[in-house]
């Protein structure tokens, strides 16, 4: 039997740990008075914890155990083999929501829904007389798959593939999906991650998290679930949930523990259901300085000086997810000020600056950014910064900003620095104006940094090392020269879910246009003839900038590789 002695009450630990504050609590009590249901449940529908959180306190207030997914028994046959001995009907299990099974040392362990139920406790009290019991918290998700696996092995699942929209938003509106997605979301905050990926494969579906530029793998379900976890998402991001032939794009605003998130959403359809993409957007995250962004000494200096000159094009470059916008956000703040009139044309607006005029393009009005950047010109600007030069229209708008009087910040794609001045050119703007217009170009991709509870720092330094530092030791900045090697490897630990990687920092290449520069540029050089020159000026590369930031023990050799390509001269 569990001791149902209770010391404190569940809203009062919650708070007494930080997990939540008194008006969701308060909030969360008035809706169980109204409408019933565990306060726990509750907290996690409205948002204010993750089930994790909510698990750790139960087990202190229970004084139970929490069991992990890969320690509950996935052998249908040894569950149902448990419940027959009990000589009570399976569907009494399901109904309970109960699950045991039997060890060889004959005790039983249970995981349920209410381990409190007073008729569960007086039913095992009266099968299992001699018997030692053990109760386990679990998530609710990792209970409803060995449910789905004993249902299976009873009777049909009501989770089937219906097609009926009305049934699908009854499924989409019940207790256990509403708790499901939320508790998605929350756990989703508490590790950090910036996207959710939903995908449905033949026979069941994945739930994985990117967590610092890396995908994991949260959890697996069965397939006959995911219509109404995916009805549940498309119906708060107002998307059809009936289609699910076309893409759909969607947006939501929630509170995800204790913070407002604004949450994009895509769905593309595939051979076994959609694929569903949530971007994690918090509203109160606060905007990088400069000083945070893991600039070197003299890429900081040279940097700054960039955004403080009266007029010109400075660009930003690198792939999705390299934190162009961070940057580009960063270099505003730094240079805002009451002097200057900024303005901004964004798709979408990430971050929201005070005293700067933000636009948001709508495309599907025809309100794009070439027409923005129209209308803007008129407004008297100093500074403009465009969310990304996409055409000819626009960067040719862009460079005839720059070249009457404003500076104008930008990003575009392009895998390195110098390939932005042929990829200007390759859209169609002529050569002499990306020469005369273009101050300087910036590469950056996002390393992550070794994990401060496990790092290892390398006590000897292999062959391989040796020879990276050979070359990087004539690169470093003044500042750095007389520091000692500490090269580190990650090692992983409960803090960083094993990964012995915890948070990002950048990794540049910085180019400028000098007078030889301008020649190539003019005179329709390679990428490679330019990339040439800018070592000779001794310009670092990325991956060089990274072994840089692995020589201070920041990040791992490995880490590096995997973010950066060897330059091709």
């Amino acid at each position: 039997m569990i001791d149902t002695i209770i010391p404190l009450r569940l809203g009062e630990m919650l708070i007494q740990a930080n997990l939540a504050n008194e008006q969701e609590i308060e909030r969360a009590l008035n809706f169980q008075t109204r409408f019933g249901g565990k306060l726990g449940a509750v907290l996690i529908r409205m948002g204010a914890i993750s089930e994790d959180n909510l698990l750790s306190t139960l087990a202190k207030q229970l004084n139970l155990l929490v069991i992990q997914a890969k320690d509950i028994p996935i052998d249908v046959n040894r569950l149902l083999e448990t419940i027959e001995k009990t000589n009570i009907e399976k569907d009494w299990w399901l109904d309970q929501e109960v699950v045991i099974w039997e060890t060889e040392d004959n005790q039983i362990h249970c995981i349920g829904r209410d381990p409190l139920s007073s008729t569960i406790q007086e039913v095992f009290a009266s099968i299992f007389p001699e018997q030692i019991v053990t109760w386990y918290l679990t998530r609710n998700q990792d209970l409803d798959r060995i449910l789905d696996l004993v249902t299976k092995s009873h009777k049909n699942d009501h989770f089937g593939d219906a097609d009926d929209v009305n049934f699908l938003k009854e499924l989409a509106e019940g207790a256990p999906v509403v708790e499901f997605v939320n508790n998605i979301f929350s756990q989703a905050i508490d590790q950090r991650a910036s996207d959710i990926h939903i995908e449905p494969e033949e026979h069941t579906f994945f739930v994985r998290y990117r967590v610092d530029g890396v995908l994991y793998e949260h959890l697996s379900l069965p397939k006959e679930r995911f219509n109404a976890i995916a009805s549940r998402i498309k119906l708060i991001s107002g998307l059809d949930i009936a289609e699910r032939r076309l893409p759909q794009d969607g947006r939501l605003n929630t509170r995800v523990s204790g913070q407002e998130l604004d949450i994009r959403v895509s769905c593309l359809p595939g051979v076994h259901g959609e694929s569903i993409v949530m971007r994690l957007l918090p509203k109160e995250r606060q905007t990088s300085s400069l000083e945070q962004l893991g600039f070197a000494p003299d890429h900081y200096r040279l940097f700054t000086k960039w955004i403080s000159e009266p007029h010109g094009i400075i660009l930003v470059t690198g792939p999705t997810g390299s934190g162009k916008s961070t940057t580009l956000y960063a270099a505003l703040d730094s240079i805002n000020n009451s002097a200057q009139k900024i303005i901004t044309v964004e798709n979408p607006v990430e971050y929201q600056l005070k005293g700067i005029t933000q636009v948001q393009t709508h495309s599907e009005i025809g309100f794009t950014f070439s027409s923005a950047l129209r209308s803007i010109l008129r407004q008297d600007p100093d500074i403009i910064m465009i969310g990304e030069i996409r055409d000819l229209e626009t960067a040719e708008i862009a460079i005839q900003s720059a070249l009457t009087g404003h500076m104008v910040l930008s990003t575009l794609h392009t895998n390195d620095a110098v390939s932005a001045f042929t990829r200007l050119i390759d859209m169609g703007v002529e050569p002499f104006l990306v020469a005369t217009s273009v101050r300087a170009v910036q590469a950056q991709r996002l390393v992550r940094c070794l994990c401060h509870n496990c790092t290892a720092i390398a006590e000897v330094i292999e062959e391989p090392l040796l020879k990276i530092q050979q070359e990087i030791v004539p690169l470093l900045p003044k500042e750095l020269a007389n520091l000692p090697a500490r090269w580190s490897q990650a090692i992983g630990c409960s803090d960083c879910q094993g990964s012995g990687y915890r948070g990002r920092v950048g990794i540049y290449e910085l180019v400028y246009i000098t007078p030889e520069m301008q020649n190539l540029v003019l005179n329709h050089a390679t990428a490679t003839e330019m990339r040439q020159l800018a070592q000779k000026l001794g310009f670092r590369t990325l991956r060089q900038d990274g072994w840089i930031k692995a020589y201070q023990g920041i990040t791992s050799i490995e880490e590096v590789l995997r973010v950066t390509e060897e330059t091709m001269v």
